[in-house]
């Protein structure tokens, strides 16, 4: 089936009216990830009250509308750090979003916390493969939701990723998983077999790719027979439609049928778009495509509401925004698995492990020596521009509560570690360690130019979340704990960065990977 699909676009209130009039159609619009951004960006991109000016638009222009979020809309910037929740949930009521699932990030704060604020979230919260009856958030969730338009039904089933190795077990404590794709086919066949539903839409957190072992939306697309669209999460992906051989969107199900798989990035940058012909669903001649989310808007178009509710929050902020802590001489990417950004983490981990043991051995002698450092890149959430660096800009990108743990390991378990993060693309590891990456899987660890030895014991300077065994890195729970801090890393940082502008120094880090091919 060949189709044609329109990129991307930017229009006007004006123009949204022509644009998007159709008649017996319905519109999903959809975001996912979009973490705490609720100010637009630098780049003028993003933010939600722009947000709420487009679905607005649409909904004028359009009969039926709806509105579906896929998970993660909170933890990433000061919003959530300083308010946990407080603003991100309000705001999204206030945009009226009509089907909600959970991303991992909200269980960030405990499920107590998730079930406080989801029992509040208005609108359909889906969720088919996690089980809460042990938990506090019992009853708020439903497999599905079914929507009528016209005579039309359009059955949706919220589908959640596997928790395991991703989130703190402590955070999602008494809640049972289920495999995504056997709920998802199982909920699909229910809804369009007993419950007639003419259209069924999976809403999933797991990803259109993995960099663990987890299936994704491609892999339930191929897998599934009952499903039609599937709009997705947590993997961060815009899948653009207008370059499908990179991002394809159409996939063949088990019984050779298309199935649409839609993702919007990250941040709010794009609100997802999905133009349904209900009198020809057979054809299943689905028009995908996606708004940019610009600054472009008079401040007028702007939902009164919620700005109103915003201001105190941003008010604070702003304040932390602004507070200039330190100079970095260079550009860092945080989405690099690789280079500067993860090399100046891995080497914090190592300066600030150092530190805490030459202050135990003052009082106990027996205390060893930490012989490196190492935290993990999904950590680092946003880049750093070269110039100033401000307390809410490394706020925002180390917003987790991880705490530094220094811990004892055998060789062995942190070279299977290394294998992990190998296939993974690198991590960020301390400056005096070197990953060479062998055919096969196999890798051989350098520390301070001599190879580990998978039988002798090291000491770690580390975070909690990573020696527990999570991220995939399973071995590095195999640890005997030594120390562990009171304080969040991010204020360690904080502390970290002060000392060197104290010092009169600058933020550089390495620009040389640390994980790489050998020489032959």
């Amino acid at each position: 089936m060949k189709k044609k699909f329109l990129s991307s676009f930017i229009i006007t209130l004006s123009g949204l009216s022509a644009a998007f009039a159709v008649a017996d159609n319905l519109v999903i619009l959809h975001t996912n990830d979009t973490h705490s951004n609720i100010d637009v960006a630098p780049d003028g991109t993003g933010g939600i009250l722009p947000r709420k000016a487009i679905v607005d638009s649409v909904r004028k222009a359009e009969k039926n509308v709806i509105l579906v979020d896929a998970g993660d809309m909170v933890q990433g910037t000061l919003y959530f750090n300083y308010f946990r929740g407080d603003v991100e949930y309000p705001l999204f009521n206030m945009m009226e979003y009509d089907i909600r699932i959970l991303g991992n990030h909200e269980f960030d704060n405990g499920i107590k916390e998730l079930a406080d604020h989801w029992k509040n979230v208005k609108g359909a919260r889906l969720s088919a493969n996690y089980d809460f009856s042990d938990t506090p958030a019992k009853g708020i969730f439903e497999p599905y939701v079914i929507k009528k338009i016209g005579k039309r039904k359009v059955g949706f089933i919220g589908i959640n990723i596997d928790p395991a190795s991703l989130i703190a077990t402590e955070s999602y404590a008494g809640m049972k998983y289920s495999d995504a794709i056997e709920a998802a086919n199982k909920w699909a066949s229910y809804l369009k077999n007993d419950k007639k539903c003419d259209l069924v839409v999976a809403v999933t957190h797991i990803g259109y790719v993995s960099d663990v072992d987890k299936k994704t939306d491609q892999d339930l697309a191929r897998e599934s027979k009952d499903i039609d669209i599937i709009i997705g999460g947590h993997s961060h992906t815009f899948v653009d439609p207008a370059t499908p051989e990179k991002t394809p969107h159409w996939f063949e199900n088990a019984d050779g049928k298309p199935v649409l798989v839609a993702q919007t990035g990250r941040y709010g940058k794009n609100v997802g778009y999905i133009n349904i012909d209900l009198d020809k669903l057979s054809e299943k001649n689905f028009e995908y495509r996606y708004i940019p989310v610009t600054d472009r808007f008079e401040e007028a178009q702007y939902d009164k509401n919620m700005q109103a509710f915003l201001a105190p929050y941003k008010h604070k902020v702003d304040s932390v925004n602004n507070h200039k802590i330190g100079v970095s001489t260079m550009a860092m990417e945080n989405n690099s698995r690789t280079g500067a950004y993860p090399n100046w983490a891995g080497d914090f981990a190592l300066w600030y492990g150092r530190h805490v043991a030459d202050s135990l051995r003052a009082q106990t002698p027996s205390f060893p020596q930490v012989d490196f450092g190492m935290v993990n890149v999904g950590g680092i959430r946003q880049p750093m521009k070269e110039g100033a660096v401000t307390e809410g800009q490394i706020l925002s990108t180390f917003p987790f509560s991880n705490f530094i743990r220094i811990v004892k390991l055998k060789g062995k378990d942190f070279i299977d570690a290394m294998k992990v993060a190998a296939s993974k693309g690198g991590e960020a590891v301390s400056g005096n360690l070197r990953v060479l990456k062998y055919p096969g899987g196999n890798v051989k660890v350098i520390l301070d130019g001599y190879e580990i030895d998978p039988e002798k014991e090291y000491t770690l300077s580390t975070i909690d979340y990573i020696s527990n065994g999570n991220d995939g890195l399973t071995s590095l729970a195999n640890n005997q704990l030594l120390w562990s801090d009171k304080e969040k890393m991010n204020v360690r940082i904080l502390e970290y960065i002060n000392h060197l502008t104290s010092l009169g120094l600058p933020i550089q880090g390495e620009t040389a990977p640390r994980f790489l091919d050998p020489i032959e």
